[in-house]
C-alpha cells in the first residue's frame, strides 16, 4: 500500500493499488522529464497527451463491451490524482477527456457508443465538452450559441470558451440552443475536422502549462442528425449531470494530486534544509505547519475517495461530490500558501516546483462551479431545497459491478 492511500485503504482494493503504482511509475518516468519543457514553452503538449490516452485510462469508467476498463470512479480518481501529483496540466488533460466521456456514456445511443467509446478507450479519440460562453460564463441558460435544423442535420453558430483539451480534442460535445428556455438546449458531437469549426489561438495562462482550455468558434458548421446526442432539449441535463457527476470529482482529483505533491515537496525541503545546525523540520513552528499540511491532505483525500466510492456504489451523493470539490480546492490552495511560508524565498524558485503547484491549484477553483457556488448548493442541501439528485437518476449506469475485469492493469 502506498503512503498516499494510507488513510483511505478502507475504500481501495489491491487492484486499485496496482493501478496507482502503474500510473505513478508512468507519471514519474514519462511525464516528469517533460515538466520543465512544458513550463518553459507553455505550449500544448500534444505528444504527451496522446501518450497518456494510449494507456487506456480515459476509458476507466467505460463498459468493457465498448473496450473500456469498467473499473469505476474511484479508479478514475486515482488515475487523475497520480498524474496531477507530477503534472497538474496532464492531470487536467485526463480529467477533461473523461468529462467528455460522460455525455456519451449516459446519453449516447448504441450506435454512438459503438462508434466513439472504443476509440476513446484505446486513445484514438480525445473527447471534450463545450458549455461555457464568453457572455454567459457558468450561467448555462444564458448561452446564445445556436443550432438551426436543416435537411439532414443542424448548422451551428457561436463561440465556446474555456474548453478543456480544446486544441487536442477530436470530438467536441457542444451544448447549444435549439429553442427558448430550459428545454431549448441540445447537444451535438462535433468532430474537430468539421468544416466551419475553428480554434481561437492558444493563450497560455497562469498555470497548467501544457494543457489547453481555449476557444471553439462555429461558423455555419454543419453537424449530421446522427451526431445529436440524446433528444432535442436534453442539453441542460447533459451539462448539469456531466458537471456534477464527472466534472466535480475529476477536478477534486486534480486538486488532490497537486495537494499531495505540495506536502511531499515541503516535507523534503524541511528535512534537507538546515537552520541553527539542525533540519528545518526540527523547528516547532515548522513542525506545526507540516502537521497542518498533513491533516488537510488526509481530510481532503477522505472526502474525495468517499464521494467516488459512493458513485461506484450507485448511492445518492450529489452533496458529497460538491463537498469534496469544495474541500479539496480550498485545502490545496491553503496548503500551497503554507508551503510557500515554509520555503520562504526558496519557494519562488521554479526549480523547487512550489510556485508551480500554487499556480496550478488556482486553476481548479472556477471550473464546475467556484467555491461560492459549491457553498450555495450545500446550503440548499441543508435547507432541504436541493432539487434533483443526478447521482440517483443515473445510479444504475454509475454503479460498478462486483465482478470487474482484471485485464486493465496488465496493459
Amino acid at each position: 500500500m502506498s503512503a498516499a492511500a494510507g488513510s483511505t485503504s478502507y475504500f481501495t482494493t489491491p487492484q486499485h493499488e496496482r493501478l496507482r503504482a502503474q500510473v505513478r511509475d508512468f507519471a514519474e518516468s514519462k511525464v516528469a522529464p517533460r515538466v520543465a519543457e512544458m513550463e518553459e514553452g507553455k505550449a500544448v503538449h500534444v505528444e504527451l497527451s496522446r501518450l497518456i490516452a494510449q494507456q487506456g485510462w480515459l476509458g476507466v469508467t467505460v463498459d468493457p463491451r465498448y473496450g473500456g476498463m469498467g473499473f469505476g470512479h474511484l479508479a478514475k480518481t486515482i488515475i487523475i490524482e497520480e498524474l496531477s501529483r507530477v503534472s497538474g496540466a496532464m492531470g487536467a488533460m485526463a480529467q477533461a477527456s473523461q468529462l467528455g466521456v460522460a455525455k456519451i456514456v449516459h446519453f449516447g445511443n448504441e450506435e454512438q457508443k459503438k462508434r466513439w467509446l472504443p476509440a476513446v478507450s484505446d486513445g484514438r479519440c480525445l473527447p471534450t465538452i463545450a458549455v461555457t460562453e464568453p457572455d454567459s460564463g457558468g450561467h448555462v441558460l444564458g448561452m446564445s450559441a445556436t443550432a438551426d435544423r436543416v435537411e439532414g442535420g443542424y448548422v451551428l453558430n457561436g463561440r465556446k470558451v474555456f474548453v478543456g483539451n480544446s486544441h487536442i480534442g477530436d470530438l467536441h460535445g457542444v451544448v447549444v440552443r435549439t429553442g427558448p428556455g430550459s428545454r431549448g438546449l441540445s447537444v451535438f458531437l462535433v468532430e474537430a475536422i468539421s468544416p466551419g469549426l475553428s480554434l481561437g489561438p492558444h493563450q497560455p495562462a497562469m498555470g497548467l502549462h501544457g494543457f489547453s482550455f481555449g476557444e471553439l468558434i462555429f461558423e455555419n458548421c454543419f453537424v449530421p442528425l446522427g451526431n445529436r446526442l440524446g433528444a432535442e432539449g436534453d442539453g441542460l441535463a447533459v451539462a448539469y449531470s456531466s458537471s456534477i457527476l464527472y466534472g466535480r470529482p475529476n477536478l477534486t482529483a486534480v486538486a488532490l494530486g497537486i495537494h499531495q505533491a505540495i506536502v511531499e515537496h515541503t516535507v523534503h525541503f524541511a528535512r534537507t534544509h538546515r537552520r541553527y545546525d539542525a533540519p528545518l523540520a526540527e523547528l516547532p513552528t515548522v513542525k506545526q505547519k507540516l502537521g497542518q499540511l498533513q491533516s488537510q491532505l488526509m481530510t481532503a483525500r477522505l472526502t474525495a475517495y468517499y464521494a467516488a466510492h459512493l458513485l461506484d456504489e450507485g448511492m445518492p451523493c450529489d452533496a458529497d461530490l460538491i463537498s469534496a470539490k469544495l474541500t479539496n480546492v480550498e485545502s490545496s490552495l491553503d496548503s500551497a500558501r503554507t508551503a510557500m511560508e515554509v520555503h520562504a524565498a526558496y519557494g519562488l524558485d521554479p526549480g523547487r516546483h512550489i510556485e508551480r503547484f500554487l499556480r496550478d491549484a488556482n486553476h481548479i477553483y472556477a471550473p464546475a462551479g467556484t467555491s461560492d457556488v459549491q457553498r450555495l448548493r450545500l446550503a440548499e442541501v441543508a435547507l432541504g431545497t436541493y432539487r434533483e439528485q443526478w447521482s440517483a437518476r443515473f445510479a444504475d449506469q454509475l454503479r460498478v459491478p462486483e465482478q470487474t475485469p482484471a485485464r486493465w492493469w496488465r496493459r
